[in-house]
């Protein structure tokens, strides 16, 4: 059970229905994380953009950007 709860209807919030839905079309659900940043949707977009950014950078190349995405789950108990 998860120590922050989840926000899984976007209400009314613009931002929110936005993000719920692009992720609802690449994967077929809305991703955890946005359900527990969507308490606050300002930081949501920006981490969001933030994340985009980092892999459209080329600074870190694919497969090592792979990686660290892996390691950071394993540190926090992250099962995927």
């Amino acid at each position: 059970m998860p120590r922050v709860r989840e926000i899984g209807d976007p209400g009314s919030d613009p931002v929110l229905k936005e993000t719920f839905a692009k992720e609802t079309d690449a994967f077929g659900f809305v991703l955890n994380t946005t359900k527990i940043q969507a308490h606050t949707p300002g930081i949501m977009r920006a981490a969001k953009q933030l994340s985009t950014a980092v892999e459209r950078s080329g600074l870190l190349p694919p497969e090592l950007l792979a990686l660290v995405y892996l390691r950071v789950a394993l540190i926090n108990g992250c099962p995927f």
